[in-house]
């Protein structure tokens, strides 16, 4: 039986010490910023994320602050079909895959408009000049106030299925959400990143452009707050999104609104995609997880994942809902070398998937059933494609019942996917746009289309010894106990030798010792109404999580505590926590 909403669909995070730092709506942010900019000679660079609304702001700020000039970034692009012969090789043919890659903001300019443009910041002697869109930045060193204009990348994504934004110097308003949200992937937002944590540390004020009421924050007001968050257990703000194949679980446990046909994702934990919520004197402003990450690395991952991965979050937790809903795709994901050989990705997605919950048919595809006929299963896969013709995915493909708490392992070249009736946590390393579908069940997408089946690399990156027996002694219920104590349990859950993640599952009816080790901990409540996450040295406030809530606990954290608390004192709660292995 499911039980009443608990979930904080919200989380925000009080920085205290800050109440008079945030200004919320345009004629109070406008009034603020003219303290700056009424001096006899004064240059204002508005530095914008992809997908900021520019128009808007440029005619806001030009009404505003009545500024004696104006650049506007995107005048000083290369022409489109130069963007477009630049970023080919990077997106090439591919609906859903492209090339990690290194080009920035700069690559995008064209060199002699830039140089024209620094030149104009650099002779200016006329009053107010506002620089405003992607790449303002660019064109002065040190203007008198860098404003950062900033969004979430869900907020994107929202405004590029409703056709209002394309990606940055293209004409492709009209292209597919998939194709817009590809080309960001892979280009606009890792460029914009890499812009933004040179700047992180110089900003002046954020400007959060999320919904229709713009928030200031001063810079300092808000790296404060980041420095906080560093040394503490957090949320992200989760975001869902429905899917072919999505249930109705989390309608009801996580207290979504009704009236979507289902939902299938909850991205819970994907801080590359996720924001966070800060309030400041009341006032909450949303920024993009990620600038956490890359602002305060080390606290955030530890040193060993950060010498490993760099200043990337390579855990991601997601809740994939097929309760009452169908099976996910067939599909396998890239092995090391392929992913670095094709796509540049360094890691790949090892994963796991977690039972939340599951019906009494719920079930699990995973590993190839022993002995089967290989070139006739590859043959059944390509007489499959594109045409009204059926897989017989049980002839040839494990299926395992799956009950409440069960773990499945799925290192990378593990043919799987859930079956309905399953409320799947997934723990997975973060490179998760690598899904090779294998087949879809005959099926079509939201948008009425047959989704992209990627066969060829499939069929290059499966394990075909991977079969019944090995996948039920190494893939199945991997329970080790690991230490006890009053009130709790310990046991390792996850861990395959190919994998980097590992996972451990805490039962409890008290205080349950932890400790981050030096490396980031991801955990999610899987048992029990309510806990809390406390310090025994206090050195946070103590945390509360509800049910299927998914936290962070940096490395820089170190011992923690958690206990049920509210509803489930008394009563036994339980853990999942996901970190790197050493």
């Amino acid at each position: 039986m499911q039980r009443e909403s608990n979930y904080d669909k919200f989380p925000t995070f009080r920085v205290s010490g800050c109440e008079s730092e945030c200004w919320e709506g345009w004629p109070r942010i406008l009034e603020r910023l003219k303290a700056f900019g009424m001096s006899e000679l004064c240059t204002i660079s508005f530095e914008c994320y992809p997908g900021v609304y520019e128009r808007a702001l440029i005619s806001t700020l030009v009404e505003g602050l009545r500024p004696s000039g104006v650049i506007v970034t995107s005048d000083l692009l290369k022409s489109p079909s130069e963007i477009e012969q630049m970023v080919s090789d990077v997106l090439g043919d591919d609906p859903v895959f492209g090339q990690m890659n290194s080009l920035e903001i700069a690559d995008f300019f064209d060199i002699a408009k830039l140089a024209s443009g620094r030149e104009m910041v650099k002779n200016w002697k006329h009053g107010l000049l506002v620089i405003v869109g992607t790449g303002a930045s660019l064109l002065s060193a040190k203007p008198d106030l860098l404003v950062y204009a900033d969004m979430a990348r869900w907020e994107i994504q929202q405004r590029q299925r409703r056709n209002e934004i394309g990606n940055l110097g293209t004409e492709n308003l009209q292209e597919s959400p998939g194709q817009k949200y590809k080309r960001a992937f892979f280009v606009d937002w890792r460029a914009a990143d890499h812009l933004k944590k040179s700047l992180l540390q110089n900003i002046d004020f954020w400007l959060d452009t999320n919904g229709d009421i713009p928030k200031l924050v001063t810079g300092r007001a808000m790296r404060d707050g980041l420095q906080k968050l560093s040394r503490r257990p957090f949320r992200v703000v989760p975001y869902f999104d429905p899917g072919p194949w999505g249930g109705h679980w989390m309608e009801k446990v996580c207290g979504l609104p009704a009236g979507m046909p289902n939902y299938a994702w909850c991205f819970d934990c994907v801080p590359e995609e996720n924001s966070l919520l800060l309030s400041f004197g009341g006032t909450c402003v949303e920024i993009p997880a990620m600038n956490l990450t890359l602002l305060h690395p080390r606290e955030l991952l530890g040193d060993a994942v950060l010498s490993r991965f760099g200043a990337e979050f390579p855990i991601r937790f997601d809740l994939l809902d097929t309760m009452g809903g169908g099976n996910l795709s067939l599909q396998v994901h890239p092995k090391t070398q392929f992913i670095r050989e094709h796509f540049g990705m360094q890691y790949t997605q090892d994963e796991s998937y977690y039972m939340l919950d599951a019906g009494e048919d719920g079930d699990v595809y995973l590993g190839l059933k022993t002995h089967i006929d290989r070139e006739a299963m590859i043959g059944e896969l390509k007489a499959a494609l594109g045409a009204d013709v059926s897989f017989s995915a049980e002839t040839y493909v494990n299926r395992f019942s799956a009950s409440k708490h069960d773990h499945f392992l799925i290192p990378a070249g593990t043919i799987h996917c859930s079956g309905k009736n399953c409320m799947v946590l997934e723990i997975s390393a973060t490179p998760y746009i690598f899904t090779f579908k294998l087949w879809d069940w005959g099926r079509l997408g939201l948008d009425g289309l047959p989704r992209p089946i990627h066969l060829e690399h499939g069929l290059a990156n499966i394990d075909w010894n991977r079969d019944t027996d090995w996948v039920g002694k190494n893939l199945i219920n991997r329970i080790d106990p690991v230490g006890q104590g009053p009130g709790w349990r310990e046991e390792r859950t996850g861990l395959h030798e190919l994998e980097f993640i590992e996972t451990r599952r805490h039962w409890f009816t008290s205080s349950t010792p932890h400790d981050t080790l030096q490396t980031v901990n991801v955990l999610n409540l899987v048992e029990g109404e309510e806990a809390i996450v406390e310090s025994p040295a206090g050195a946070f406030d103590p945390f509360v999580v509800h049910y299927a809530e998914t936290f962070i606990v940096p490395a820089s954290v170190g011992r923690y505590s958690i206990s049920p608390a509210g509803r489930s004192l008394g009563k036994r709660c339980g853990t999942i926590k996901a970190f790197v292995r050493s």
